[in-house]
């Protein structure tokens, strides 16, 4: 019998989430039956019985394991490396599709679309998924895209670097989206395709990550900097973030904050060699051009 072709991949990472694990692959369980789909899950490091479980119950899953937790990023990358599907959509182990027939939108665009490299998904940021789902966004090329819904066209994936893992968190899509710029490549949202990630965005200041999250989220941006941005830009807008991040939550007595903020800059300073080697500047024409660009449209409320 003549084995069918694989088209789409669905990619997650998990660690120690095994019940929001659950959920998605409850949510998408009618894509995961299709014969032109395979689903590859990156264990990364559980100790919550995780991969027992996917062993159990989802035998049609790819099953990868890191013995210890290498970060999201590591795993990220692993998992792009598997696939030999044409397009590969990237989802959160708390995020899933909402939309009715994504893998049609997601195929005709970009065969009708031959310079995109990523879809940028809509994704809604809450735990109940609104009544009214409607909407009038159209179609437009961004900057960037988020981690937790974006299908990949392969062959794009496979023209520039690896996301970088010694981020660890946080950057990685940012890093891909300049150097798709650079090497001619598009990123497109696509309003059509909606994703579910279903956290309480409000609530995670309170988290016991808070301070880890923000530390990592700085350090990354300003690895962008150094990596991408023109010489004479760089110095401008690190002050401006480091102001702004002083600003609007030290000055107000957000003490986690500093803490963070202080270890950024260590961070900054301990991986220079890592991103001195890694520069892959921007000139100032190209650097115009791409912040002409609209916006990542990381939040959609309706």
């Amino acid at each position: 019998m003549k084995q069918a072709v694989v088209s789409f991949s669905i990619l997650i990472t998990t660690k120690n989430r095994l019940d929001d694990l659950k959920i998605t692959l409850k949510q998408i369980e009618g894509l995961l039956q299709r014969d032109d789909v395979e689903c590859i899950i990156c264990d990364d490091g559980c100790t919550d019985g995780t991969s027992q479980y996917l062993e159990e119950y989802y035998g049609n899953v790819l099953l990868l394991k890191n013995k210890i937790t290498k970060g999201l990023i590591f795993s990220r990358n692993r998992l792009l490396s598997i696939t030999t599907a044409d397009y590969a959509i990237t989802l959160d182990d708390d995020a899933h599709i909402v939309s009715d027939n994504p893998l049609d939108i997601i195929e005709d665009f970009f065969i009708n679309n031959s310079k995109c490299a990523v879809i940028a998904c809509r994704i809604f940021w809450g735990k109940e998924l609104p009544s009214n789902l409607t909407h009038t966004l159209v179609s437009t090329r961004v900057k960037g895209f988020v981690g937790c819904g974006h299908v990949w066209r392969m062959d794009a994936w496979r023209t520039i670097d690896n996301y970088p893992d010694w981020f660890v968190f946080y950057g990685e899509e940012e890093f891909a989206g300049y150097q798709l710029f650079k090497t001619k490549w598009e990123i497109w949202y696509i309003p059509n395709i909606l994703v579910q990630h279903r956290v309480d965005v409000k609530s995670r200041k309170k988290d016991k990550d808070y301070s880890v999250r923000l530390r990592r989220s700085l350090r990354a941006g300003w690895y962008l900097y150094f990596i991408f941005y023109p010489k004479k830009i760089i110095t401008k807008k690190f002050i401006y973030t480091l102001w702004m991040q002083l600003k609007l939550k030290v000055f107000k007595g957000d003490f986690k904050a500093l803490k963070a903020i202080v270890l950024a800059i260590l961070d900054l300073i301990i991986n220079v060699p890592k991103y001195v080697s890694t520069k892959k500047r921007l000139t100032l024409k190209e650097y115009q051009e791409f912040k002409a660009l609209d916006d990542t449209k990381i939040y959609w409320k309706p």
